[in-house]
Order: C-alpha cells, then structure tokens, then sequence
C-alpha cells in the first residue's frame, strides 16, 4: 500500500482541497472502514468519509502534498478497491439521468479482462451478476438477442399470464354457473389489451431488470453476440476479452419443425404472436404442450377461432393420462378442437388461406386443413447455443445441443459454468435463477450448491391449472417404490361445490412404506395455489396421516389437499362436510 510517501505527517496544511471519489469494489461497513483507516494513514490526507451504500468517499487532502491523481493512485492501491474510471465524481448529490439504459463501468482487473463474464440476460444471468456483484468481482454481461430480462419478462411468463387472465376475464363476464345470472358478453377492445401488455412488460423491464443493472457497481453490459475464441477469450462486436470464470445463460427459443413449405409460408411463435395489435381471424397451433395449450385458451377466449394439431397421441404428453383427458374436455366444452396424432407433411399457401396438409397416424387417412388465419408454432424448444462457436471452449453439449452441467452447475471445462434453459436442467425461470446464483457462489466462494429438483412444484396456466410437484405414479413405479394413489374429484371439496366450479381433480401419492407423500398432480380451477402445499409434503417428509390431521379453514380449495389425504384410508362417500 502507498503509505506516508508524499510528505511528513503531523504538519499542519496550509492549502487544502475536497475531492468526492466513486469507489468499486465495497460490499460492507468493514470495506469502508477499511479504506478510510489506510487513508487517514497517509501523510498529506486531512480527513476522509467513505460511505460503502453510496459506494462513494469525500477526501480533504494538503495540496502541498498531494494533488488528486495521488489520492486516487492512494484508494486504488487498497485491497481491490478502485476509483472508478480513475476519476472524481461528478457531483455528490448528482441525481440519475433517467435513462434506461444499464452503466458501464470499469472493471477491477483491467482492460476487457474480468472475474466473470456472463453470457445472456435473462433470470440465471441477473441472479449471476448481482450475486457476483455482492462478492466484489468485476463482472461483464453479454446479452443479444431479446431486450434485457430475456424470455420470461419480454415474450413468455409476464405477456402471456396477463394475455391469459385478460381471456380469463371475458369468459367469467360472458359465463355464470348460477341459474339466477344472466351473463353479457362484453365489449373487448384487441388492440388496446395487447398494447395494455406492452406497457406491462416495459414496466416489468424497468424495475426489475434495468433499475437492477443500473444500481450494481462492479458490472459492464455491453449488447451483442459473444463468440468463443477458446475457453477463456469471447469476442462481442469485434472487441475480445477474457475472464477468470465464464458463465454461459443464454437460454432457449422456440424449436420449428422440419415441416416442407412451413418457413415458406410463414408462422408465429409467442414471440410475434403476443405483438399483434389487430386480433387473428383464427389460428392452428401446431403443439399440444403447455406453451400451446396456454396459447390456445388465451385466444380463444380472447375472440379468436382456435384449433391445436399435436404430433403425438394426446395433449401434455408428458403427464399421465388422465391429466391429459381433464384439460382436453375442458378445451372441447370451450370450442377448441385438438386433433391427436395429426402428423403434417406439407404447408402451403393460396391467395386467400394457408393450406395444411398430412395423416391422422390413427386411422392412416389423410387430412387437410384451410387456415385464413395464422400458423402458430409452440412444438417445444431448442438451446441457444449454436451461435457462439462454443466448439472453441471444448463444452460438451447434449445431442439436442443442451449445455451438459452437473448438479453444480459445472461443465466440463473446469472454468465454464451454464444455468437456465440452455442446460440439462429443468427449464423454469425459478430454477435458472437458483442455478445462476449456484454457479457464481461454488466457482467463486466454493460452496458447493446445489439445486434439488425433488420437490419443484409447476404449474401450466390454462384453467383449470394444472399443476404438479414430485413423481406420479409411472414414476414411482419405474423408480421401484411401493407407493399408492389418491384421486379425489374437485366435486368433492366444499368451496369448489358450492362455487358452483367443480372441474378437475386432486391427486396424491404416497409411498406405502413410510407413508410420506412423494408427488402430487392439481387439475383445479387455481391449481396453481394448491400446488405449494403438496411441495412442502414432499420437501419434507411429511406423512398422508400428517395432512389429513392437519387443521385446514372450511370451504377452502386448499381443503383439497387434506381431503384427498384422507381418502387413502376411508371413502370420501363416508365423510361429512368438516371431514376428518
């Protein structure tokens, strides 16, 4: 440290001045004092205030001996403290400029060389960067692409819950299970509820992730697309850098199938779907997934004429099949027809339609089907990585391009790290955004994190919700566990009865061993809700009996849970209202 160098202590100054200096690098009150004792140490400082919330320090120095560019070379020469850009501030109570747009600032390791690039900008990237920025280390964030926040904020979870609950609210105002209401069909203005979400998730943009980047002091994010040069150097606009430490969260897009004529004609996916302003005569969603089937009942009960054709022989074929039948009579009472195992083999398009034609993999016949509408993709998702040369790093990825990880968020390449949707990982912006954390806390703390997906509850939002935590049966039972289930139909729950709303159902399994609940599945109107309960079930431990005994406030759905609890050993026909 440069101390007592630039004249004799103790003299009294005859000629001083007040600098204010933007510091990188502190994280607590320990930082700040830290600075202020080595300063107060030198000869030439009068006096000195640092302040680590501000991330800003006052210094009255003797100009007899020093001058400002000392005091500087003085506070940069502490621990890993740093003047940013080696210069004064500009005015201590300087307030923001308003613009959007995130900081530069100058990294503590020198010129395009940082502790930790990360590349994206979505949920694992942020969670990164503000947990690295927390550790003190310099950081840069390549984002390209979507905008800043990346798919959940900008073109997935915000727009498409506001699109769904937007439909949701036309279908209540036009339909009542009561005899005595007689509901109208409102008045829906398209154009101004696609401009509503707009304004949403530019607001969503700003407080949460651009208000986010502007407050971190050890962060440069700089727009662009990062290319490997090996598995330390990245290239972005035709400027290299490198890092101690990379982190790769670039997350996914949606997967378009190799149909003759589809990019011919053209489609949407949610990304220009949720943009348009004037309403689509109709649509055929091509996936019967959740993104399609959130897509589906969201426009159709927005006015729009919907069809879904699905490649396999039911919809959400990831669930079990009764799952799949109770959201698919849901749909048929709605309107919208699905049509399983619909493989298409051409698209094209006349003056007035887009004709879509294949075979029904059931019965061998051929089909064919006229569109004015639009073409709607949501037939799963690929991995963004085949846009960054991630050949030079030496990263293995999966034969579907996913990043390979372990559970600690490491690839194998010893300095490279990957969360979110480009990984082997479960693909929720929950889980990115623990696993972006992970990553930065065991590469740099070495920590050793991990995310447990046991008991990672989810939900898809058509109504009724559907929604699951743990294994179903088919699991349980490929896994070898002794279990046993419960189905107790929403009929069953009071608050739902007398609602007037009794769709769905709720299920329970339970390993028979022990008694504990290892998975769950919700289809309910709100199912979402329910979910949490079963999670903390199965997160810990917690038995059937335990559930069932549990006091729950009458005429809750959340009674549910402890009813269908109870139906393992007694017949719910058997139960009075307040069942125990």
């Amino acid at each position: 440290m440069l101390k007592n160098i630039f004249g004799k202590k103790g003299e009294t100054p005859q000629d001083t001045e007040t600098i204010s200096l933007e510091i990188e690098g502190m994280t607590c009150s320990s930082c700040s004092a830290h600075i202020e004792k080595d300063m107060k140490g030198t000869t030439g400082v009068v006096s000195c205030s640092v302040n680590h919330e501000t991330g800003k320090g006052e210094f009255t120095f003797d100009k007899g001996e020093l001058d400002k560019s000392a005091v500087v070379d003085v506070v940069n020469n502490i621990g890993n403290y740093k003047v940013k850009n080696g210069v004064e501030t500009a005015d201590c109570c300087a307030t923001d400029s308003g613009s959007s747009e995130p900081k530069e600032v100058t990294n503590n390791k020198g010129n395009n060389d940082y502790n930790l690039i990360i590349i994206g900008g979505g949920s694992a990237a942020f969670s990164a960067m503000t947990t690295a920025n927390g550790l003190g280390l310099s950081v840069m964030l390549v984002n390209g692409g979507l905008d800043i926040g990346g798919t959940c904020v900008n073109v997935g979870c915000v727009p498409s819950k506001h699109l769904i609950r937007a439909g949701e609210s036309i279908h209540k105002a036009s339909h009542s299970p009561f005899a005595g209401i007689t509901p109208i069909a409102p008045k829906v203005d398209y154009g101004q509820i696609i401009r509503d979400k707009k304004e949403l998730v530019l607001a969503m943009r700003e407080k949460k992730y651009l208000k986010v980047a502007k407050s971190v002091e050890n962060v440069t994010i700089v727009e662009g697309w990062a290319n490997f040069l090996d598995n330390k150097t990245i290239e972005v606009n035709g400027a290299t850098y490198t890092a101690t430490k990379f982190l790769i969260a670039t997350g996914a897009t949606t997967n378009i199938p190799n149909i003759e004529g589809l990019k011919e004609v053209g489609y949407l996916t949610n990304v220009s779907l949720f943009d348009l302003e004037e309403k689509p005569e109709s649509l055929t969603i091509l996936g019967a997934g959740y993104i399609g089937l959130e897509i589906a009942q969201a426009f159709s009960r927005l006015g729009v004429k919907v069809r879904i054709l699905e490649f396999t022989d039911r919809v959400l074929r990831t669930q079990t099949e009764d799952v799949s039948a109770e959201i698919q009579k849901q749909f048929e009472t709605e309107g919208i027809k699905v049509y399983p195992n619909y493989r298409i083999e051409r698209i094209t398009r006349d003056e007035s339609k887009i004709i879509i034609s294949g075979k029904d993999a059931t019965t061998g016949k051929p089909f064919q089907f006229f569109e004015p509408g639009h073409i709607v993709v949501a037939t799963g998702t690929v991995p963004n990585t085949s846009k960054m040369n991630i050949e030079n790093a030496g990263i293995e990825i999966t034969e579907k391009g996913y990043i390979k990880v372990n559970n600690q968020q490491e690839t194998n390449m010893a300095n490279i790290y990957a969360a979110g949707d480009c990984t082997n990982t479960p693909a929720f912006v929950y889980t990115a955004a623990v696993e972006g954390k992970n990553a930065v806390l065991n590469g740099f703390n070495g920590e050793n994190k991990k995310a447990d997906y046991s008991a990672l509850p989810w939900v898809v939002f058509t109504d009724p919700q559907i929604a699951g935590v743990g294994l179903d049966e088919k699991e349980a039972e490929a896994q070898g566990i002794p279990f046993q289930v419960t189905s107790l139909p929403v009929e069953e729950i009071p608050r739902a009865a007398a609602a007037l709303d009794t769709r769905g159902f709720v299920k329970l399994i339970r390993n028979t061993d022990n008694d504990k609940i290892i998975g769950a599945r919700v289809v309910a109107p709100e199912g979402g809700e329910l979910i949490m309960e079963a999670a903390l079930a199965v997160k810990y431990g917690i038995t059937a009996t335990e559930l069932a005994e549990t006091f729950h406030p009458y005429l809750t759905m959340s009674e549910g849970i402890k009813i269908a609890a109870i139906t393992f050993t007694k017949d719910v026909a058997e139960l009075s209202c307040c069942a125990t």
